[in-house]
């Protein structure tokens, strides 16, 4: 059994296993669905998922990113609004047009069991 412990006024809580990819420093549930393949994002392996809860948009803007132009939305934890990667409003690219709508969380805001 995989536990994390987080330190808090100098006590030790253990959490249960985390079963659903959770906010790294709240350990809020981000979704409940099984991810794509890895991808590469802002800042290391990320992971695009077709659902996401517990998370708020902010506003849309044009980003170049690796696959081309996109109209993207950075989301935040709904918890602690940390900046957890973003959501794919447009993509210009009919290669990529598959994007749209879903969500990408970089690996390194979020845990889960066995990664």
């Amino acid at each position: 059994m995989l536990w994390y412990e987080l330190q808090t006024l100098g006590t030790s809580l253990l959490l249960a296993q985390l079963r659903v990819p959770a906010c790294n420093l709240t350990f809020t549930g981000l979704t409940s669905e099984s991810h794509f393949p890895p991808i590469e994002g802002r800042h290391g392996r990320a992971f695009l998922f077709s659902h996401a809860m517990n998370v708020e948009a902010g506003p849309k803007e044009d980003r170049p990113l690796m696959t081309g132009l996109h109209t993207v939305a950075d989301i935040f934890c709904g918890d602690c609004r940390q900046v957890l990667g973003w959501k794919y409003l447009r993509a210009y690219e009919s290669s990529q047009k598959y994007k749209e709508g879903k969500f990408i969380f970089e690996k390194s805001k979020i845990v889960k069991e066995d990664w």
